[in-house]
């Protein structure tokens, strides 16, 4: 089993939903999260330059490993190029239900 965390612009959350739907994925995690990179945006405010920081979503999900590169690819491709963005993948040893303990595959 491959943990996903991809870090993305709000916009292209509809297309990345999109993509991974093709796979039958419709459970997520979606959270807001703020960085920066290394470009700094600034703002002017009251005549004051203040460094903001980009808001981003991190969208974390659990799929079979067979599955891994296809998703990751999807992924990928639903992003334009010049867009920011990661993808992080790692492996998951064990997964549980809380609801009904069940483990493994059988909890996704």
């Amino acid at each position: 089993m491959k943990r996903v965390e991809a870090i993305i612009r709000p916009h292209a959350l509809d297309a990345v939903k999109d993509a991974l739907r093709c796979f039958g994925i419709t459970k997520l995690t979606i959270s807001e999260v703020h960085g920066h990179g290394s470009k700094r945006h600034t703002e002017v405010y009251r005549r004051a330059e203040y460094e903001v920081d980009s808001t981003y979503l991190k969208l974390e999900l659990l799929i079979l490993d067979p599955n891994a590169e296809q998703v990751i690819t999807a992924i990928t491709e639903a992003i334009p190029p010049a867009e920011a963005g990661v993808v992080v993948i790692s492996t998951v040893d064990q997964v549980v239900r809380i609801r009904d303990g069940k483990r493994g595959e059988n909890a996704l």
